[in-house]
């Protein structure tokens, strides 16, 4: 599951159709606007990164958007993704794994 919070601007006089607009798309739900600033906040759940990537675009290219930016990212374990990487990836700082640090303990 992948999980990106979105900042969507349109014009104050759009704010509600916008709403309305990226409610009915599959996998997003609006969690706040403002419409002084015409700022809307948004969360789109995706299976896939791409699906994530594809679903921004859509949001992008809806009327009445002037900018959609995805400004939070979440996935979990993706055999895709990681089957993705580019080669020496792995060796980027002498980094041959994730440091435990920064991995999301298992439940």
């Amino acid at each position: 599951m992948n999980l990106s919070a979105i900042l969507i601007v349109t014009t104050p006089e759009r704010v509600e159709a916008c709403i309305a607009m990226l409610d009915s798309l599959p996998g997003v739900s609006v969690h706040h606007s403002d419409p002084v600033s015409a700022r809307i906040m948004a969360i789109q759940e995706a299976e896939t990164i791409a699906a994530e990537v594809e679903g921004l675009k859509r949001i992008k290219a809806l009327d009445d958007i002037v900018m959609a930016e995805m400004i939070y990212h979440y996935f979990e374990e993706d055999a895709q993704l990681e089957a993705e990487m580019p080669a020496g990836l792995e060796t980027f700082e002498g980094l041959k794994e994730v440091p435990r640090f920064m991995k999301i303990p298992e439940e």
